[in-house]
């Protein structure tokens, strides 16, 4: 089911970046991952924005934002991205929840200097020098006669056929939403993967082990691309945090297990983040927004 995403844009680096800015209160950060967009988190944009504010950007080269040829579309230029665009909106701490790459983006975020990271959510995020993954460099050696909105159709719905287990739950008009940028320039897909070197994490696991924040770690099971065996070295190399494998699910978790993961990233920011108690209202039960945005949030 597709869910209504209003992107603002601004200039960043001098590339216009499109992103959703939805609710009031701390700020949390979601960020895709390839070949998808902001259109990942599109349940739980509103799940989230009940308790938080949420900025969820489409990545530099991807979804609604610019995709020129030339600009520098490395794991390492598209964390600065993300930075300069918190920079603008004032947002100077935050909690980061990334996927796929923006997971990679995520632990640079919290690596370095620029953004005050106060909660981590790695969802089977990129990490130490496990990418670009062997699909992915498939893609990286595509024939320049092959950039074509056929192939790249075929390869983003392979990746999916291959990344989400419970294939019922993914609507062909969720597809198609991810697909719409690529085919209206194909050679942008290309660009971006080509983009993809693994630098930034790899040689920086001790660092990891410096990190002092809140860290829940989720992965599928079943994930073919970034296999789980990733999550647990993870957990290992990061100090207290909370590794949660997902069986029977793949590496697109959101679309795999959606009515799991949204409140699981929502009740892990409420206790780790806001430090919010379980308790509700005396007046009535809380009503939790799984499918459809409420009016004052649209």
């Amino acid at each position: 089911m597709t869910f209504p995403i209003d992107r603002r844009r601004v200039a960043v680096s001098g590339e216009q970046m499109a992103y959703a800015d939805v609710g009031e209160g701390r700020p949390v950060v979601l960020l895709h991952g390839f070949p998808t967009s902001a259109d990942l988190w599109r349940r739980e944009i509103w799940l989230l924005a009940q308790r938080m504010r949420v900025i969820a950007p489409d990545l530099i080269g991807y979804g609604e934002s610019e995709k020129r040829d030339g600009v520098d579309l490395s794991e390492p230029a598209q964390a600065a991205y993300v930075r300069e665009l918190l920079a603008q909106l004032g947002i100077e701490e935050a909690a980061v929840v990334g996927h796929d790459i923006g997971g990679a983006v995520a632990l640079m975020l919290a690596l370095d200097r620029g953004l005050r990271v106060s909660a981590l959510v790695l969802v089977d995020a990129a990490c130490f020098d496990a990418w670009p993954t062997e699909s992915v460099q498939m893609i990286q050696g595509v024939a320049p006669e092959q950039e074509t909105p056929r192939v790249v159709e075929d390869i983003v719905r392979a990746a999916f056929i291959l990344g989400v287990t419970h294939q019922h739950l993914l609507h062909e008009e969720d597809v198609a939403a991810y697909l719409r940028p690529w085919l209206e320039d194909p050679g942008a897909f290309f660009r971006a993967a080509r983009a993809l070197t693994g630098k930034g994490l790899a040689g920086r696991e001790l660092e990891l082990g410096d990190l002092d924040l809140p860290v829940l770690i989720m992965w599928g099971e079943a994930d073919p691309f970034l296999p789980a065996a990733l999550a647990e070295r993870l957990g290992e190399a990061i100090p207290g945090s909370t590794v949660a494998l997902l069986p029977g699910c793949s590496h697109y978790l959101t679309e795999d297990a959606p009515q799991t993961v949204g409140p699981l990233i929502h009740e892990y920011l409420r206790s780790r983040y806001l430090g919010e108690s379980h308790g509700h209202p005396t007046d009535g039960p809380v009503r939790v927004f799984l499918e459809r945005p409420p009016d004052h949030l649209a």
